[in-house]
């Protein structure tokens, strides 16, 4: 049966989005499941960008020279806290039974 996948900010937010969506899930590793719905959440944050001295080791340190510091291409690092959760949200993003993606997460994330 095909499955619309809501990706939240937190746990709490994901069992809130079940109540209101009126859906009976079973709680599974990092996420919610019904016969019609996948919810899962980011644990607020799940990557972030790197570190200046990631592009270049002499940023390491910060002198006005080298500011403004601006990339031609931005790389981005998950956070090593949350490793577990991402390739949760990663594995079910590519679940064959998931026909629609819902973002519900902090809209500054």
């Amino acid at each position: 049966m095909p499955k619309k996948l809501l990706i939240t900010e937190k746990p709490s937010v994901a069992m809130e989005f079940a109540k209101a969506l009126k859906v009976n899930t079973t709680r599974k590793n990092g996420y919610l499941e019904s016969e019609e719905w996948i919810i899962t959440w980011c644990v607020g944050h799940l990557v972030t960008m790197s570190y200046p001295e990631k592009y270049d080791e002499n940023l390491k340190k910060w002198r006005l020279d080298t500011l403004p510091f601006i990339p031609s291409e931005w790389k981005y690092e998950i956070i090593p806290a949350v490793q577990n959760q991402f390739n949760i949200v990663q594995e079910l993003l590519k679940r064959e039974d998931v026909v629609e993606i819902y973002n519900a997460g902090d809209s500054r994330t």
